[in-house]
């Protein structure tokens, strides 16, 4: 026995409850001073984010000094941002929920392109929605508003800046020169050829004169490798040779493909690997490429020893440390 089908009647929308800030002048004035608080403390992230980028200063730094200046930098950029964002974002929530009309419609499935005459009513019914959103009326959240928008702005464009200037010769220098010192890294002691045992191998840092910091810019350009293996070993041109002393050999940790830090020394075949994309050097003949695709041997750091017997640069690098690509502007 068949049975009739009816049509699921409309449930319709249940009875609206009203917003306390729809019905209470004072809980809307209340509501106002509480976005427009929210925007506030999204300008103050931006203040926060314009003082780190301009204010803290390489060297020095009041605040935290346990951060040091580069941590700092980079820890009040990031939440001087976030903060800025987040109350933007807090703020058109709260708007939206407790200020912004709170109407509800039924909006029935039609063709796809509504007709010229809903067109236009839909651009009219938009038109009295911004008037009923209240900026008019509300004048504390609209120039609290268009202060946080505006200054959130700055932030990309000061991020502009470091697109330049140009670097220069600045990637052809670094701080070592004849007589530098070598000395360890991490420690910041001198080292004598007597500290490194055959097969062993150091990082070191060149010796900065009283006073001058050490930046992280220099860190990367001035690190070198200390390797150590026996004289006989070695299959170098005479000037290559005399670059060396007692067997110990020394070339810029920083990858000639890419910058990253050649790292990894095999004691047995006397390679030298850079773990980001295989380049190997070999250092019995001054880091000459065998495999990988760097495209020249580690810049070779000439040395010798000082009247303390303290091991120290010969002369400066012979050429530029670093990526191939850096030398195209030669």
């Amino acid at each position: 026995m068949s049975k009739e089908l009816t049509p699921l009647s409309d449930p319709g929308l249940s009875e609206h409850v009203h917003r306390k800030a729809d019905v209470d002048p004072q809980a809307a004035k209340k509501a106002e001073r509480q976005v427009g608080i929210l925007f506030l403390l999204s300008v103050f992230g931006t203040l926060l984010f314009v003082y780190a980028y301009v204010g803290i200063d390489e060297d020095s730094f009041i605040f935290l000094p346990v951060l040091g200046s580069t941590n700092a930098h980079q820890l009040f950029l990031g939440l001087g941002l976030a903060i800025a964002l987040f109350f933007i974002g807090m703020a058109a929530v709260h708007w939206a929920k407790v200020l912004m009309p709170d109407h509800e419609v039924i909006d029935h499935r039609k063709e796809q392109r509504s007709k010229d005459e809903e067109r236009d009513d839909f651009v009219a019914t938009v038109k009295e929605r911004s008037a009923e959103a209240g900026l008019g009326r509300r004048p504390f959240i609209k120039r609290t508003m268009l202060l946080s928008l505006g200054l959130v702005g700055i932030s990309p464009i000061l991020l502009l800046g470091d697109l330049g200037p140009l670097p220069g010769d600045d990637q052809k220098k670094t701080n070592w020169k004849s007589g530098t010192r070598l000395l360890t890294d991490p420690g910041d002691r001198p080292i004598r050829p007597s500290d490194l045992e055959v097969g062993g191998v150091a990082q070191v840092q060149p010796e900065l004169a009283a006073g001058k910091v050490r930046h992280l810019d220099d860190i990367a350009k001035d690190s070198v490798l200390l390797i150590r293996i026996r004289p006989e070993e070695f299959n170098l041109d005479a000037k290559r040779l005399s670059w060396t002393y007692e067997g110990i050999i020394a070339f810029s940790k920083i990858c000639s493909h890419m910058g990253c830090a050649v790292a990894l020394y095999e004691q047995t075949t006397k390679h030298l690997l850079c773990p980001c994309h295989q380049s190997t050097f070999d250092v019995t003949r001054a880091a000459k490429v065998i495999f990988g695709p760097s495209a020249r041997a580690l810049p070779q750091l000439p040395i010798t020893v000082d009247s303390q017997g303290y091991l120290v640069a010969k002369e400066p690098f012979s050429e530029p440390v670093g990526p191939s690509f850096w030398r195209r502007n030669k």
